[in-house]
């Protein structure tokens, strides 16, 4: 862990990062590529001391209030996040002064800010995005070894959903060869029924891969599934975008369970649901009118 002074905090979209880096180890984390240029070694994780400062600075000069959103290159439930507290932070701040929250994770560390994401949701909304790519317990454990289990997962889902919490699930990447599967994706979306989740983001089933994340995922799969590597090579070669042969036929029963189900699964529908700030009144009508 290293500590710098950030320039700026809030991307033009209103995104931010508090972390840069990793370590939940994730063997398919595309910001690893090299297009992001990140100057130090993943695991070292960047911290934005002065980002919380930053933060308050730039709610207080907007005009209009909108959805703060983090956790897309770096989650914000890292383990450090445990000591330093800056999500803690910066959901306060996001209450105080009246933005709402959307926050992408695979921990169920989410839980500890309960409290303020409830509070936030009062007033606003708080979406909690949660990634969930693999039913099996094992397998999840070789693919995502340090972040929450896929059950844990699950369950804080459970509670977000007991407190009002609405919940998104990213559904990626799917691995061809290895969690590619009608079981796989079946465990995935009855847990996402059972916990009502409002929608579900799937950009097709597969992933992507380049310079810098290829390396660290074919490192991973020599480790953990001997003889896949030369499959992807096979198959693949250097392309990006790398989709499962199960696609279609997957895609399909993605679609038609999410549909059965009233579950959003329209990509472009769930991001305006997620970046649309919306005002709820809480007045109570008195007993004259």
């Amino acid at each position: 862990m290293h500590y710098i002074q950030a320039k700026t905090i809030l991307s033009p979209k209103n995104g931010m990062n508090l972390y840069r880096g990793c370590s939940f180890g994730c063997i398919y984390c595309d910001s690893r590529s090299k297009c992001y240029q990140m100057t130090h070694a993943f695991e070292d994780i960047q911290v934005k001391e002065n980002a919380i400062e930053l933060l308050e600075a730039a709610l207080k000069r907007k005009r209009t209030k909108c959805m703060i959103g983090t956790g897309s290159m770096t989650d914000p439930y890292i383990p450090i996040e445990h000591k330093l507290q800056h999500v803690r932070k910066t959901l306060m701040l996001v209450e105080k002064y009246g933005f709402g929250i959307t926050l992408i994770t695979k921990s169920s560390r989410v839980l500890r800010d309960l409290d303020l994401l409830k509070q936030i949701n009062q007033q606003t909304k708080a979406v909690v995005q949660m990634t969930l790519t693999t039913y099996d317990e094992q397998l999840c454990r070789k693919i995502e070894p340090h972040a929450s289990s896929t059950k844990e997962r699950f369950e804080t889902l459970k509670v977000l959903r007991d407190e009002g919490i609405p919940t998104i699930v990213w559904l990626c990447p799917i691995l061809p060869f290895i969690n590619d599967t009608k079981e796989n994706l079946e465990g995935i979306l009855n847990y996402c029924i059972e916990a009502k989740v409002k929608g579900i983001l799937c950009f097709g089933m597969g992933l992507t891969l380049r310079e810098g994340n290829r390396e660290y995922f074919y490192e991973q799969l020599d480790k953990h599934f001997p003889t896949i590597k030369e499959k992807y090579i096979r198959t693949y070669g250097n392309q990006y975008s790398i989709l499962s042969r199960n696609n279609n036929a997957l895609m399909e029963l993605f679609h038609s369970i999410c549909e059965e189900n009233q579950i959003m699964h329209d990509n472009r529908q769930i991001f305006d649901y997620l970046t649309t700030f919306e005002q709820k009144t809480n007045q109570q009508l008195s007993l004259f009118d």
